[in-house]
């Protein structure tokens, strides 16, 4: 309790410090404005005509962010690109300056940095906690991360002031609606063959969950994830008695690849993590969302230093710091609520969201409009 104290406090100083805090790197910014030439009140990034951001609805909208991302391990910068591109408005607001233009692409890469601020702190809490209850596999983790390192930094670098608002939200929706009904397949009977030991694990956990509920002294931790052998081929660990393998080398090159497109959708990764985790790795669900935590937090890090020190890219610091607070908030609730929620209903969530999101930004990136009403 302490602990969560003073993890509040601290974001609570870091929202202080962005509330008087001036928009990053003003030359880009500056060159848009001028060739746009808006009109009208400051706004968003202080922009003439921009749109005067409500930080409370940021806070609130930043909670259901924290609170999904650190119970899936997923979907935290999906929904914090909700909150920013749809409730906010500043997809449409981006779109209004013209596809090309530097404004449309600013607000573009502003709209990805964002998330991925938000996301990063919901991942370094979700790690920490995951880690102390058992429920983070380490090696694994790390071996996404070495991955992710290359990854997150060659793609900001590559596509920073170069896409625009329309091409963003159609790729952002499609791979998204690609994990969905992938993640959908896996709930069948011929997607689960040669998952028995994720099931068993599952199970066990589950039922040591109902045990405590009913007042026998149950050490989770404890049961938690040992790791047996550790080698650069080869790692084996146990979770609840049942045991895991799996090839460090695999999960590097994965980790490259899920970080890259992460970056350039400007998320987390974690919607991409967790059926790598389930399928290549054959983790339960109880393991995935700490594992993708540590591993898109290595990725947030970079991503976020090299759209911001190598390519100037503007964030609103008092949006942010308002949003930082209920990530904290969310971050925290959500490793004590997931362990009450079956294996197969986190994955259903996870569904759920993904054949939304997908859907409704597929159809506005690619035709223009959305075939599916917002939040």
């Amino acid at each position: 309790m302490l602990r969560s104290k003073k993890a509040v406090l601290l974001l609570a100083l870091v929202a202080v410090m962005c509330l008087v805090a001036e928009p990053a790197w003003a030359d880009r910014l500056a060159d848009a404005i001028a060739e746009a030439k808006p009109q009208g009140e400051p706004g968003y990034l202080g922009i003439p005509g921009g749109p005067q951001l409500n930080i409370i609805i940021g806070l609130v909208w930043a909670i259901w962010v924290g609170w999904i991302f650190s119970t899936v391990g997923a979907f935290g910068g999906i929904m914090a690109g909700v909150g920013h591109i749809t409730i906010y408005g500043l997809g449409d607001y981006a779109s209004s300056f013209g596809k090309g233009t530097h404004m449309n692409k600013v607000v573009t890469d502003s709209i990805r940095v964002s998330n991925q601020w938000l996301v990063g702190c919901s991942a370094a809490l979700s790690s920490f906690n995951y880690y102390k209850a058992g429920r983070l596999v380490l090696p694994l983790g790390i071996a996404l991360a070495i991955g992710s390192v290359a990854g997150s930094w060659l793609v900001p670098w590559l596509t920073a002031g170069k896409i625009s608002l329309k091409s963003y939200l159609g790729y952002f929706g499609l791979f998204v609606l690609f994990l969905g009904c992938y993640l959908t397949y896996e709930t069948t009977p011929r997607g689960q063959a040669g998952k028995k030991a994720a099931k068993e694990a599952a199970t066990a956990f589950q039922n040591s969950v109902k045990k405590q509920q009913h007042g026998a002294e149950v050490d989770m931790a404890e049961m938690g994830v040992k790791v047996q052998k550790f080698t650069p081929t080869a790692c084996e660990f146990t979770f609840f008695g049942v045991e895991f393998t799996f090839n460090p080398l695999i999960p590097v090159v994965g980790g490259f690849f899920i970080a890259a497109m992460a970056s350039f959708l400007g998320v987390g990764g974690g919607f991409l993590l967790v059926p790598f985790l389930t399928s290549v790795a054959g983790l339960p669900m109880y393991l995935v969302a700490g594992t993708s935590a540590m591993a898109v937090f290595i990725g947030m890090v970079n991503s976020i230093a090299s759209y911001m020190l190598l390519k100037q890219t503007p964030v609103a610091w008092g949006l942010i710091g308002a949003e930082l607070v209920g990530i904290v908030i969310g971050s925290i609730i959500g490793p004590k609520t997931s362990k009450f929620i079956p294996d197969r209903v986190l994955k259903y969530i996870f569904i759920v969201l993904a054949v939304y999101v997908g859907v409704r930004y597929t159809s506005k990136g690619f035709l223009g409009y959305s075939l599916v009403p917002p939040f």
